[in-house]
């Protein structure tokens, strides 16, 4: 197989990543945003890009969990 061929995974994040941009520049206006006692005012792109990173970000702190637990298993199966 060839190196430089790209994963399922790598073109997804790409597409993804291609549909939040043009996303963001389709939906430039503000937004009020209402959050416990407070309000305040954002554009509709920059929320979105929060909400992303965010998401991304949780995202990827499970599959380190995952690639944790799944590490510790797997220690335990050779010295039980």
């Amino acid at each position: 197989t060839d190196a430089r061929k790209a994963s399922g995974g790598a073109i997804a994040s790409g597409v993804g990543l291609a549909v939040l941009v043009i996303f963001m520049l389709q939906n430039t206006d503000d937004v009020t945003i209402s959050f416990l006692a407070w309000d305040f005012t954002w554009p509709l792109w920059l929320l979105m890009l929060v909400t992303a990173s965010a998401g991304a970000f949780v995202w990827i702190g499970f599959g380190i969990l995952r690639r944790h637990r799944r590490r510790k298993e797997r220690r335990a199966e050779r010295r039980g």
